[in-house]
């Protein structure tokens, strides 16, 4: 039997999660930054990962029993490194599991990730498929990959389809970290820590979440102060380590103005800042961040902590600093900032959760430990009395 599909036009009031939607020659990209903050760094890894739609989905209401959604993605694959597995798309009825397929073809990124070089293959459009759903009117969710840059070409169902409810009847958590709160190592959209967590709470995610790219950047301290948000928590750290893109004297000016930046949009806005979770190579051990090469010559992806301990002394960065000065900002700020709050990330994942779920690559949590972090998260920030509770929850 022939499906009669009747074709959507991809429209605003249709995505959820993204800051930006731009035009491209085949559909829409969802952009997690706006094009101001995108034009102000020329980093690649800022604009690969903003360009990944990590908490971005489709929402909407149909009766739909089959959807087609036509999708242009971007595959990554590291040089020496064993093939990643394509991104999920994961689907929500009514709040449920429903089912998860992936695309294949899109474009192909190669990186050499001992020199950094990135070479392009363009590649065609694929369809994610959903079939067998009940006739019953519902409300739709597709969460697109979180760690695939993803164009949407065409949606295709075979009800008619329209936009759900606002999303502000439900408060809107705006989260910012590294690419820990990005989803690196979860096996699926909804399985990041910060979709878990939002999913507790009852909350509508928008995930800043940035690989590699939670700097203290202007722009990005911009993009969280311009977008309208029930309550906001920002991860830092880890990144600066990664990075050594600063030293001590630098890091507790550029928190200060981070925040201050925030709160001009944000004056009264619960704010939750996180320190780094546990990664036992940089808690002592300042940064860079470097591929381990003797991994990837036996086809595993690992990292390994480049400096110093003894660098400690000129100011370079390792977590356990980035905590203590954390902790020091915090506590000068809250007697003016009532609505300021501090979590020691090892509440999230200490020293325990690694002996019994260590990292696989020795820096980022896999898909069990994003679940528990986002239920301790939820446990702590969302419940009644809790930092980023609204008042009267």
């Amino acid at each position: 039997m022939t499906t009669a599909w009747i074709t959507t036009p991809l429209t605003a009031d249709l995505v959820r999660g993204a800051l930006e939607l731009e035009p491209t020659e085949r559909g829409l990209l969802p952009h997690r930054l706006p094009a101001r903050a995108r034009a102000q760094c020329a980093d690649p890894q800022l604009h690969l990962v903003e360009s990944q739609p990590s908490g971005v989905r489709l929402v909407f209401r149909t009766r739909a029993t089959a959807i087609e959604l036509d999708t242009l993605p971007t595959k990554r694959v590291y040089t020496g490194a064993p093939p990643r597995p394509d991104g999920v798309y994961d689907l929500l009825v009514d709040g449920r599991p429903a089912g998860s397929t992936s695309v294949t073809g899109g474009d192909t990124l190669t990186i050499d990730m001992s020199t950094g070089a990135a070479e392009r293959t363009p590649g065609p459009v694929g369809t994610a498929r959903f079939t067998g759903l009940s006739a019953e009117d519902k409300a739709v969710e597709i969460w697109l990959p979180h760690n695939e840059t993803t164009e949407l070409v065409a949606l295709r169902t075979d009800a008619p389809v329209e936009p759900a409810a606002s999303a502000q009847e439900r408060p809107v958590w705006l989260h910012h970290g590294s690419s820990i709160s990005h989803g690196s190592d979860a096996a699926r959209p909804t399985g990041i820590w910060p979709a878990v967590a939002a999913s507790l709470g009852g909350v509508e995610l928008i995930n800043l979440g940035l690989g590699g790219s939670a700097l203290l950047d202007p722009f990005t301290a911009r993009a969280l102060r311009d977008t309208p948000a029930d309550m906001i928590s920002v991860k830092l750290g880890i990144n600066l380590v990664n990075t050594d893109l600063m030293r001590l004297r630098a890091f507790g000016p550029a928190v200060h103005g981070f925040l201050d930046t925030i709160r001009e949009g944000h004056p009264d806005t619960p704010l939750l800042v996180v320190s780094p979770i546990l990664c036992p190579m940089h808690e002592d051990t300042p940064g860079p961040t470097m591929p381990d090469l003797s991994a990837l010559s036996e086809g595993r992806l690992a990292f390994r902590a480049a400096g110093d301990p003894a660098e400690r002394a000129q100011g370079k960065l390792t977590l356990n600093a980035v905590r203590e000065e954390l902790t020091k900002i915090v506590a000068k700020r809250s007697p003016e900032d009532p609505h300021l709050h501090l979590l020691d990330g090892r509440e999230l994942y200490g020293q325990a959760d690694f002996a019994e779920l260590p990292l696989p690559d020795g820096l980022h949590p896999d898909g069990a430990a994003h679940r528990r972090i986002g239920e301790r998260f939820a446990e702590f920030a969302f419940a009644f009395g809790g930092p980023l509770a609204l008042r009267g929850r």
